[in-house]
Formats: C-alpha cells, structure tokens, sequence
C-alpha cells in the first residue's frame, strides 16, 4: 500500500506526525494551504483512515514511519 503513495505524500504524512497543522505542512512545503488539505485528504482516503491519528498509526504499521521516531521535534522532517 505504501507504494500507493507519491513521494510529498509521503513527506505531508511524517509532516503530519510531527503534528503540523495543514498551514505550517503548506509554508514548509512551499506549497498552497489547498494543497496540503488536498495531500492529507488523500492520504486519508488512499491509508482508508479516518483521521490524523490514523494517519499516524498506519504509517508506523507500513515503516512510512520508523519505530524510533523522535516525537518531540514538531519543527524537524
């Protein structure tokens, strides 16, 4: 399933899993705030969860995520 995903898809989710919100996901990206709702909808829909904490979950259980990530850097990606 993970190869479903494009590579800033990808990026928006461990984005995501740094708890940005889609406006810091969009000035961090370069990218409008459009599409980062775009990307994370996508991301929802293509993962078949329901919300961010979804988001999250599955992307530690497909290794988008690695198990030793460092929750605490909301800045870093």
């Amino acid at each position: 399933m993970s190869n479903l995903l494009t590579n800033r898809e990808k990026e928006v989710l461990k984005l995501i899993a740094y708890e940005n919100t889609n406006d810091e996901i969009a000035r961090k990206l370069y990218i409008s705030n459009h599409t980062a709702k775009t990307h994370r909808k996508n991301l929802l829909i293509k993962l078949s969860v329901k919300n961010s904490a979804g988001l999250v979950r599955r992307g530690f259980e497909l290794g988008l995520i690695p198990i030793d990530f460092p929750v605490m850097m909301s800045a870093a990606v």
